[in-house]
């Protein structure tokens, strides 16, 4: 018999396995009990909330921790079959360089012993405006394969925050990745601001957006609009779709969706979309185990995508693409 899903595996295999376009093994296997069990400031705060409390985790951190860490997820992504991974690795105030440190080495580890190429991303949880945020994510491009962006993180100069990013791209000529739109709320228009600001710039097909899943939650014709000035600046996009598909519920009002990337409409308007696992087993996703086919299988099924062919692009030659490995 016929079995689809054996052989979407199979073609996955067949172009050397599955690409992770978005991580963060540097806080991977970090939860703790007293996350779980607790009232607050655990698993069920807020994501912003939560961009807080890692700090603690952040701080008790040593190199060595943090290499324990992210080895433990690069070795699981290889026992997968996971070809290529990118990783955002903190750099703040708060994790100083030792995170990026343990990456670097891991990041040698990982094409030595397992033959697998690990990337590393900036990841800017402190933001980029303000002058000691702005320092340490200025160190760490001398570190990262990709600058990495959250204009969430400076919230109020968003604007500001992106023009950080890409004068920084300009500067050193890497690829821009941004987490953008992840309340799943018709108020958030991040991918537009990104995507205007990457036609400002004239970074157009160097930059990706990262989650996008407010995307979905405006009406029809507002997307329409968007798509277009997504294509101006050629913006591709990576869903990571079990980190949103828990998107809390509200009374705003939206259209009907899915929390999750809508890859339907964007690969119809032929954007270019790679697949991620986002959070692995931490006070953000508890139970994720950064299983890409389960991440694969979940972004599929919530879309209702079913062409095999893009599927297969999608697990492999596009995360290829948009981490700068092809």
């Amino acid at each position: 018999m016929w079995n689809p899903l054996n052989n979407l595996v199979n073609k996955i295999k067949g172009n050397g396995g599955f690409v992770n376009a978005h991580a963060h093994f540097d806080r991977a296997y970090s939860v703790t009990l007293s996350d779980m069990n607790a009232a607050k400031d655990g698993v069920n705060s807020h994501l912003h909330e939560k961009w807080k409390l890692v700090d603690k985790y952040k701080k008790e951190s040593s190199e060595e921790s943090y290499f324990e860490h992210i080895m433990l997820a690069l070795k699981l992504q290889h026992v997968q079959g996971v070809q290529a991974c990118l990783s955002f690795i903190d750099c703040d105030f708060i994790a100083e360089d030792r995170a990026l440190k343990a990456a670097k080495k891991a990041q040698q580890y990982a094409a030595n012993e397992l033959k697998m190429k690990f990337l590393i991303a900036s990841q800017a949880l402190k933001g980029v405006v303000q002058l000691e945020a702005r320092l340490w994510f200025e160190k760490s491009l001398a570190y990262v394969d990709i600058i990495g962006g959250l204009p969430g993180a400076d919230a109020g100069q968003e604007s500001q925050h992106l023009d950080i990013l890409f004068k920084a791209a300009k500067e050193t000529k890497k690829r821009v990745h941004v987490h953008v739109d992840q309340l799943n709320s018709a108020i958030e228009k991040e991918t537009e601001l990104l995507a205007k600001k990457t036609i400002e710039w004239g970074l157009e097909g160097q930059v990706t957006a990262i989650h996008g899943i407010s995307i979905a939650a405006h009406k029809k014709e507002y997307r329409k609009e968007l798509y277009k000035i997504c294509k101006d600046a050629d913006l591709s996009f990576i869903s990571c779709p079990t980190a949103w598909i828990d998107s809390r519920r509200n009374e705003i009002l939206s259209p009907t969706h899915n929390a999750v990337t809508p890859i339907d409409e964007l690969i119809a308007d032929g954007f270019v979309v790679a697949l991620g696992s986002d959070n692995i087993c931490d006070l953000y996703k508890p139970y994720a185990d950064g299983n890409m086919l389960t991440e694969l299988r979940v972004l599929l099924e919530s879309t209702h995508f079913y062409d095999m062919d893009e599927l297969v692009k999608i697990a492999t030659v596009n995360g290829l693409k948009l981490i700068g490995l092809s």
